[in-house]
């Protein structure tokens, strides 16, 4: 046992790491090489290995039968489910060493399933959740949820898919989005045997005048559109042929709305997060934005937007 120095380490492990901190338990036949730094009240399960260029945050809980090689960090709160298979060599080959092994950055509060598998050189961001089995081989953004072999994006953590309705009707049929804000709009649709006219006015159901415009088709059904903030500029999003969802976050809400109609419009103000996907394959997504296109007024970064919203 380690109780003494402030961590607990079974008598059936290897523990030659000095760089633990306190309240981290390390359970039987789990092997930490002398370089790894673990932070304090992690959880290490049996059977792990624990390679030397390793870095865990605190509260870290890596269940059994996980391998952690050299350039994997897990920051804060990260838990790693059994068997998941982290990789560090994109062309391994026996007894060739690259010079560098690639680094792969687990971001606070993300969690990863059992028999998932990590590609090197990968972020995944923060509280995010890797589904069992998933194979990844791409950055996975803040909050995602991915499943499948190659992952993709199936969801976002605390964001719910619920029913809701244009303002004028929200009393009756459903509600507004929590997200600070947002409102969905009734656009108004008229059919008759010559076909079907959808109408927005200034002043109703557009708050600002248009200075571009802008159509989304053609969209790998997996495919993500969005992640990112404007600064001032504001937008309404309809779906004019088939449907897709966007996902919506202030940075303490997180919601998701599905437009499936012409007769239903997004109005999205500044500052807040969207990212659009599940496109069905004949959706067409018209978007209207209040400024011309200027890179500056893109906030791309989560961090940052937290960061921003925040103050």
């Amino acid at each position: 046992m380690s109780e003494k120095k402030g961590f607990f380490g079974h008598p059936h492990a290897i523990v030659e790491s000095r760089s633990i901190g306190p309240g981290t338990r390390i359970w039987a036949f789990a092997h930490v090489l002398p370089g790894a730094v673990i932070g304090s009240e992690c959880n290490i399960c049996d059977g792990v290995f624990i390679e030397n260029d390793v870095r865990l945050g605190d509260r870290v809980t890596v269940k059994c039968g996980v391998q952690l090689w050299d350039g994997i960090t897990l920051e804060d709160d990260v838990f790693v489910g059994p068997n998941a298979t982290f990789t560090n060599d994109r062309f391994p080959r026996s007894k060739a060493y690259p010079e560098e092994f690639a680094r792969t950055l687990v971001r606070a509060g993300a969690s990863i399933g059992a028999n998932a598998t990590i590609l090197p050189g990968l972020t995944i961001g923060p509280r995010a959740m890797v589904g069992a089995g998933a194979v990844v081989t791409r950055d996975v953004p803040a909050n995602a949820i991915v499943v499948g072999n190659p992952a993709y994006i199936n969801g976002y953590a605390q964001s719910e898919r619920k029913p809701v309705a244009p303002a004028a009707a929200a009393g009756a049929l459903g509600r507004q989005p929590l997200v600070r804000g947002v409102r969905v709009v009734d656009i108004g649709v008229f059919a008759d045997l010559r076909g079907s006219l959808a109408v927005a006015q200034m002043g109703r159901e557009l708050s600002f005048a248009p200075r571009r415009a802008f159509i989304v088709f053609d969209v790998p059904t997996r495919e993500v559109r969005g992640e990112h903030a404007h600064r001032s500029l504001e937008q309404l999003l309809v779906c004019i042929r088939g449907e897709c969802a966007v996902a919506l976050d202030d940075g303490v809400h997180r919601e998701e709305v599905a437009l499936d109609s012409p007769h239903l419009g997004l109005y999205v103000p500044p500052m807040v997060w969207a990212t659009q996907y599940k496109f069905s394959r004949d959706a067409m997504l018209l978007v209207l934005v209040s400024a011309e296109y200027d890179p500056a007024e893109y906030i791309r970064d989560y961090d940052e937007y937290l960061g921003l919203v925040r103050r």
